[in-house]
């Protein structure tokens, strides 16, 4: 569940593995059991996300790519790879929280009601977080794609 959490945000699978790694790490260092059983998937879903966000955030940081990339095997041609390139730039540019509640509501369906429990905020800052973020997210895709659609 990790790894498929990271790898849907990243679209690479060692950038997945990278932040799997990196978050059972994290884990294994707590001196104390800070997460109850009972939120132990939710919380690792949040840390894939964020996790999975450091890593993109890093790779453009250290303006580095991956290997497939570099060789020129990217996993899709044509218009869905640049759009897939597009929307990750555009969730870069998002705040920790907005990618958070983005990510668990459209890459690990969550409902509003479960993202809100999850964070600890209401129902209603998750709709408007979420309305907010897809305009913003729209512009990007579009100033990204050359103004298309």
């Amino acid at each position: 569940m990790v790894f498929r959490t990271a790898y849907r945000i990243t679209g690479n699978a060692a950038d997945a593995e990278d932040a799997m790694q990196t978050i059972f790490l994290r884990l294994l260092r707590q001196t104390s059991a800070a997460v109850s059983p009972a939120q132990e998937e939710s919380y690792l879903r949040r840390a894939a996300v964020n996790a999975s966000l450091d890593v993109i955030r890093q790779r453009q940081a250290s303006r580095t790519v991956p290997l497939t990339e570099a060789a020129g095997q990217t996993e899709t041609a044509g218009a869905g790879a640049d759009l897939k390139e597009c929307l990750r730039r555009a969730l870069k540019k998002l705040s920790d929280r907005s990618a958070e509640i983005f990510a668990l509501r459209y890459f690990e369906d969550f409902s509003n009601p479960r993202i809100a429990a999850a964070l600890g905020i209401s129902q209603v800052l998750v709709a408007v977080s979420l309305h907010r973020t897809r305009r913003q997210l729209q512009k990007e895709i579009r100033a990204c794609m050359g103004g298309s659609k």
